[in-house]
């Protein structure tokens, strides 16, 4: 399945609305709805496939079967969230050629302790800057296509404060990442600061029920932030849904009943004519 590069999309692409998927079927209608690229975000996917919190309970091989199905479900660009990179600098680099290999055109790695949690909750601990400069030089030197971005992520804002935040953001572009994330700034103003901060791209993160304001993709823009990403607005909206769909159920009061997709809409979201057309054209022997 060939994928235009994450590179490209985000020179195109300005800002870059990145939308978290969480399985193959978020997937396909991520694409369906016209974005060019999306996100693959740990907090969605281990919810959705496992039924666990993001908090370091699933390590690579778990999250990597998630991102491969997804990812065999689209031929867009993607950016893989690869948490820590799951050890030290030799487990970074497994990481980055793990999803590389997959097709992943950008992966990020954040300089969280294991267990690592989302970054929008309480108890997060940071590495030593020095140790994920490492990972980043790992990281840089196990990709096998310079295309392939490395988004280097800091969690420091809530355990050190803004200004070591910023200095780990510098030290990790001087390091050679390709794009910064500096998690959960806590007011607009901290915004400011941090979209002025660097020359390189920057990532934007507004979720729902987190530390970050709130604010439209034009101001995120206009602050200085390239990639905005809604990593869980989809499984939130969506776990929302079933839990009315089964109220709804259980009262037998049917109130909700055919506000799905349609049959036929969901068979073409799911690429069933493609699916019968292989079967009409290759399958008549079955039939004999």
């Amino acid at each position: 399945m060939h994928r235009a590069s994450f590179r490209s999309v985000l020179a195109a692409d300005d800002p870059l609305i990145l939308i978290g998927a969480h399985d193959g079927l978020s997937a396909r209608l991520i694409e369906r709805a016209g974005y060019p690229a999306f996100f693959i975000g740990g907090f969605p996917l281990v919810g959705a496939r496992y039924g666990v919190p993001d908090i370091g309970i699933k390590g690579l091989g778990e999250i990597a079967a998630g991102v491969r199905d997804i990812l065999g479900a689209t031929g867009l660009p993607v950016l893989v969230d690869g948490d820590d990179g799951y050890g030290d600098v030799k487990n970074v680099a497994h990481t980055v050629r793990t999803y590389e290999d997959m097709g992943a055109g950008a992966i990020m790695i954040e300089d969280q302790t294991w267990p690592k949690r989302c970054g929008h909750m309480a108890g997060k601990d940071v590495v030593d800057a020095a140790f994920m400069v490492d990972k980043i030089g790992a990281a840089l030197d196990a990709r096998r296509d310079s295309d392939t971005m490395i988004v280097a992520r800091t969690d420091a804002r809530a355990v050190h404060g803004l200004d070591e935040a910023l200095r780990r953001g510098r030290a990790y572009i001087e390091a050679g990442a390709d794009a910064i994330f500096v998690e959960a700034p806590e007011t607009e103003e901290e915004l400011a600061i941090v979209g002025g901060a660097f020359d390189v791209p920057q990532l934007a993160n507004p979720l729902e029920g987190g530390r970050t304001p709130i604010l439209p993709p034009e101001r995120l823009h206009d602050l200085g932030f390239d990639v905005i990403v809604y990593g869980i607005s989809l499984i939130l909206r969506i776990a929302r849904t079933m839990q009315d769909a089964l109220a709804d159920f259980r009262t037998g009061e049917m109130k909700l009943w055919e506000t799905g997709v349609g049959f036929e809409e969901y068979k073409r979201i799911v690429g069933f004519d493609d699916w019968a057309a292989t079967e009409d054209r290759f399958g008549r022997s079955r039939n004999e």
